[in-house]
């Protein structure tokens, strides 16, 4: 590819399948689906990990969260390791952020951007420290938010994204001219879909009620029954504040108002690049860090491997990309920071493992070892077949050919026996999954230790989601 300036858009768990390029039925997104039009979109990308520090933190540097230690969201990313900031800052390009980072943020850290506005790092540059017990189950304070404050309205999360959206058109018709030695990077970073449910009006009411589906196997009975769901159920007891089928409504309403909140912000930082007269010399990627249970099987939010949680969007267009292509090969987040330097000309090895654009069938990874998992989880997604490890608990094995909604766990199936093996390993020619596993217990009770116990990390507040800077949000039980 000519190298050429490039927007990164990402936004915050949104779904795969909550566009209507996606072919959702209800979900109104015109500017990303014109995107999709102009350009081309990812049908099987995954985040390297289903939460926030984690992801970003792996996509900055291009490597899995193994290799970058961001275990979870008390393990930020500081600096330390190149990123791809900085490695374009390096050579001589603009490299710019608008919004949420969720690094460290502590003083003195470089982050290799060129400037940043607003940024949204963790909290106290310290994060979500209750994470780090992982021992047993700790029932989170604030997961009463998630159903007490979906509906129309707006939060400090939407107020915090019209800010971005308004600085990003700002850079983008006056100051992005004016950078003509070398492609500049502009990364816009949202933070909706990511809960609170609270959509600003014009967008909440885009949805008739009467018209959502209730959530796939919302009823306890259809519920499957896991060790590691279990677990963190019992974490993040979101659902117990969900009374009634109208309150389950009231927040996927919430969530496709805030899908659309994004869209608008999108098509905003479009047309501000067209005013520009930057558009023939600009790519754009749209993305976000994870996806959203939103209710499936009973789970709120991220932190599972089910594709709702960790699938993602991705969609590039622009000059010499593909419009209205589909690509199904899988792929993963940390391999569009890879993109990002090759399509402004700078070199990317030891980012990423695959060329985004590359016709090759390899197998993509995703792990977690965060809040609410006792066990380190894995998902390996190859071809048609999805294999979820746990360092504790037996395996699941999905075929997504057959069983897209992953209904049908086939790891207990005598005829798919020899599937299993080949899957695990696959996954153990690239990790050891019990080594891994240790190594983040290993790195998280460092961490309890270094904060002053158990005990003084329970004292804490919880939030329930981070604040933006300068917001101060009520905490929970």
């Amino acid at each position: 590819m000519k190298p050429q300036n490039l927007i990164v858009i990402m936004a915050d768990e949104h779904r795969r399948d909550y566009l209507g390029a996606s072919g959702h039925r209800l979900v109104q997104t015109p500017n990303i689906d014109a995107l999709a039009a102009r350009g081309t979109r990812f049908t099987a990308a995954y985040t390297p990990s289903p939460l926030c520090v984690p992801a970003r933190s792996a996509f900055a540097t291009g490597r899995p969260i193994r290799d970058v230690g961001a275990w979870c969201n008390a393990c930020a990313y500081d600096g330390e390791q190149e990123s791809w900031h900085h490695r374009l800052r390096n050579a001589g390009h603009h490299v710019h952020s608008i919004g949420k980072l969720h690094f460290r943020g502590a003083e003195g850290d470089d982050n290799g951007f060129s400037h940043s506005e607003m940024p949204m790092n963790i909290v106290d540059g310290q994060g979500d420290v209750l994470g780090l017990i992982r021992d047993r189950n700790i029932e989170r304070g604030a997961a009463n938010k998630m159903a007490d404050m979906a509906g129309p309205g707006e939060s400090v999360y939407t107020n915090y994204d019209r800010d971005i959206s308004a600085r990003a058109q700002i850079w983008l018709r006056e100051t992005a001219p004016q950078i003509t030695d070398k492609p500049w990077v502009l990364f816009v970073s949202l933070v909706a879909p990511h809960f609170p449910l609270t959509a600003p009006p014009e967008f909440y009411y885009r949805y008739d009620q009467t018209q959502i589906d209730m959530p796939k196997q919302y009823p306890n009975d259809q519920r499957p029954q896991h060790p590691y769901l279990n677990d963190y159920q019992s974490v993040f007891a979101y659902d117990r504040f969900f009374k009634t089928d109208a309150d389950v409504k009231r927040a996927i309403a919430g969530y496709m108002g805030l899908c659309s909140f994004v869209d608008h912000q999108v098509g905003e930082v479009i047309k501000s690049l067209a005013a520009s007269g930057l558009s023939e010399q600009t790519r754009i990627v749209y993305t976000s860090d994870h996806g959203d249970n939103l209710g499936a099987r009973g789970l709120w939010g991220k932190s599972t491997l089910y594709e709702e949680s960790v699938g993602i969007p991705l969609i590039v267009c622009g000059p010499d990309i593909e419009a209205g292509a589909v690509r199904e090969q899988p792929r993963s987040l940390i391999d569009v920071s890879r993109f990002i330097l090759d399509a402004t000309g700078c070199s990317s090895q030891g980012f990423g493992e695959v060329d985004l654009f590359s016709d090759d069938d390899v197998s993509v990874i995703s792990e977690y070892h965060g809040t609410g998992s006792r066990s380190g989880a894995y998902m390996l997604r190859w071809g048609k077949w999805k294999y979820v490890h746990y360092a504790l608990y037996d395996a699941q094995l999905f075929d997504l050919e057959s069983d897209p909604e992953e209904l049908q766990n086939l790891a207990d199936d005598p005829a798919h026996a020899d599937q299993v093996k080949q899957c695990l390993a696959m996954l153990q020619s690239r990790l050891d999954p019990d080594a891994v596993h240790l190594d983040a217990l290993a790195e998280q009770r460092r961490r309890i230790d270094a904060l002053g116990g158990e005990a003084a990390i329970l004292a804490r507040e919880d939030y329930g989601f981070s604040p933006p800077p300068g917001v101060r949000v009520r905490a929970g039980r």
